[in-house]
This record gives C-alpha cells, structure tokens and sequence, in this order.
C-alpha cells in the first residue's frame, strides 16, 4: 500500500486539526520511513523477485522491527508519547497512534502473507497486490477520498495552498504508477536508498500545511438553531428579547 497510507493521512486532518498535515504524513508513513535505513543496516532483509506478485517484485524477507503488529504498537506510543509531551495535544496524539497503526492493517490487506504479528510470530497477508485492478481500485478510493477530506476540511491561505496540494497529489500518483507498471529497482541497495527520499514527501507535506488552515466547524448552538422550525426560533428570539 502507498496511495492509501497517504489518503488516510489527508483524511484524518479533519478529526485531527492541529497536528500538521506533515507530521499526520509523518504518522501513516513512519514505519515505512524506518525500514529502509534498517535495510541497508542489515537489521532488515528485503529481496527483489519479478512475479512474486503482480503489483510489486519484493520479497520482504525479514521486518519485524519496522513492519510487525507489536513493533507498530511501539513506534505509535513512541511517536504519540513524544508529539503529547510538545504539545499537550490529546486528541492530535490519540489520532497519531491510529495512524501509525493503519499503516499495519492496510499492509495485512495489501501483502502477500509475510507480514509478522511480532517477532518470530504468525505472519499475515490478504494479498490484494495479486491482482492489480483490485490494488487500484482501493489504492485510488482511499487516496480520492483522503485528498478531497483534507481539501474540505482546509482552505488555503495564499496561492500556493492550493498549487502544492495539486502538485503533490499528482507527484503521489505518478511514483504510485511508475512503481507499479515500471522496471524492478536494480539492487535492493539502491531500492533502500530511494526509499529513504520518502522524508521528502513528509518536508513537503508541512509546507503544504503551512499555507493551509482548518476550516472552523460552525458553533453547534447555531446549527441546533438553524435546523429549529422557524416558529420555535422567533419563540428563542423572543424570549432572548425579554431576557435583556
């Protein structure tokens, strides 16, 4: 999974108004971010193999440490612990865990059975990168939906608020294609190497961010008041008059 960890980032900015878009990246993709820096380290293993399954050509022979359920629920209590602390932000942090943790269950949707539950413990894998129009279909309805919540939720302060989002939704989907219906990467050196330019894509999410602002969800006394028949508001009006 890669347009979807990504669509649930966007997404959960709504919910989540106050952590940067950045750091809601930073949360969804954090594993991801760890992995290939483990990977050249040797901690983790990573193999490439044409057609072991029709979206992606690797093998991810060994990654508990990144990848498994138990080190998932560490790094989100590692990452939520440490944004809590710097900003007292309940709610932001809570929202941050979740997103470190999708980031496990999207991928046992996504793999082939080699995903570890921990270290040494079952693996799982539903396998949708099986089949590619499958892969699309969700990839793309997660990426859709998340792209349209956070522009929704958000309003860009300036020009660029509105241009980087569009250039970095549209770069987004083409290294998506480019992986998928391009060559295998040449070694697993340079896979690893390549990979650890995804910290771009995190820089480049709080930029966005910070020429965008949430949009404030209106006062819940005036929805209330405006779903009332508008007898029973002249009755409030009325009774607000005699107050004063």
């Amino acid at each position: 999974m890669f347009l979807g960890h990504f669509g649930l980032a966007f997404a959960a900015k709504r919910v989540a108004p106050k952590p940067s878009l950045g750091t809601l990246v930073l949360a969804a993709e954090l594993v991801d971010g760890i992995w290939p820096a483990f990977a050249l380290l040797g901690i983790e293993q990573v193999r490439i193999a044409p057609g072991i399954t029709a979206v992606t050509p690797l093998d991810f022979v060994y990654y508990p440490y990144t990848h498994s359920l138990v080190a998932g629920v560490l790094w989100a209590a590692l990452l939520a612990g440490s944004y809590r602390l710097m900003r007292r932000d309940n709610r932001g942090a809570a929202w941050l865990a979740i997103l470190v943790l999708s980031h496990w269950v999207l991928d046992a949707l996504s793999h082939r059975p080699d995903l570890p539950t921990w270290p040494g413990g079952p693996i799982v894998g539903a396998g949708l990168w099986y089949s590619i129009p499958a892969t699309l279909a969700v990839e793309f309805a997660l990426f859709g939906a998340g792209i349209w919540i956070y522009a929704t939720a958000t309003r860009p302060l300036d020009r660029l608020g509105s241009v980087l989002l569009r250039i970095f939704a549209a770069t987004l989907v083409v290294l998506y294609l480019a992986s998928v219906f391009g060559p295998p990467p040449p070694s697993e050196t340079a896979l690893a190497i390549s990979a650890l330019a995804g910290w771009l894509l995190v820089a480049w999410a709080y930029w966005i961010d910070r020429h965008r602002a949430p949009i404030a969800a209106p006062w819940p006394q005036a929805r209330y008041r405006r779903s009332l028949p508008e007898r029973v508001i002249k009755v409030i009006a009325s009774a607000d008059d005699a107050a004063a």
